[in-house]
């Protein structure tokens, strides 16, 4: 009985060190250090700026956007807005001639007081920020949208909501490219400036440096007058 008894005990410390040794082993094969950015990135989401050039300002995308590109964008808005001249509001407010209006112009709709006290209206830039980021633009929004990452997509966006109006707005220009450097940085430039200019009295002890016709007239040592 002590036997058996013993036998039992000993394949029960048996399991024992086996799970704690398979445990150790599995937790040094499968640890991970902490990233210095929590989150995943997403197949197909462009991170504005990524390359190191600054993001370009909305009024460069604009210059070239489609009411058309953007009705097929707005399609992902149509849950909870429609854009239709005397429409119905939804989950949100109707957007008919929405752009250049105060923030929570819709009489009658419940907008949170997030948006309220956002100040200014819906111009270029407050429709480009708000579309990409709600929840930044308006901390506190009842708007549940997680936002455009691509700054095309809200550009044509904020065009087909341009063109849904009874005055649409003029759409903005691109902004003008950056100046051009100056001279003292293209090719050639700073070896022009590195090249050493000789004075008359330098120039004149090397014959090879003044010549012809309207060379200066350089006096030497003797005090003769040297034309070469």
């Amino acid at each position: 009985m002590n036997d058996r008894f013993t036998t039992i005990s000993g394949w029960v410390l048996f399991a024992g060190i086996v799970a704690l040794g398979t445990s150790l082993v599995s937790g040094e094969v499968f640890r991970q250090e902490r990233p210095e950015t929590m989150g995943y990135p997403i197949e197909g989401v462009e991170v504005e700026g990524a390359d190191g050039e600054p993001a370009k300002p909305i009024e460069f995308y604009l210059a070239s956007a489609d009411p058309a590109k953007g009705e097929q964008v707005f399609k992902k808005c149509a849950a909870c807005h429609n854009a239709d001249k005397g429409g119905p509001n939804a989950l949100g407010p109707n957007l008919w001639g929405s752009v250049g209006k105060p923030h929570a112009y819709v009489a009658g709709f419940a907008y949170s007081e997030a948006l309220k006290k956002v100040p200014g209206t819906w111009d270029w830039k407050a429709l480009d920020e708000w579309l990409a980021n709600p929840k930044k633009y308006a901390p506190g929004t009842k708007m549940t949208f997680a936002g455009l990452s691509k700054p095309e997509d809200r550009a044509n966006v904020i065009a087909f909501l341009n063109a849904r109006s009874d005055s649409p707005l003029a759409m903005p220009a691109a902004p003008a490219d950056a100046p051009q450097q100056a001279s003292a940085d293209k090719p050639g430039a700073q070896t022009a400036e590195k090249e050493p200019v000789l004075n008359e009295q330098q120039a004149g002890t090397n014959p090879k440096n003044i010549g012809g016709p309207g060379a200066a007239k350089v006096t030497g040592p003797s005090g003769v007058e040297n034309t070469n």
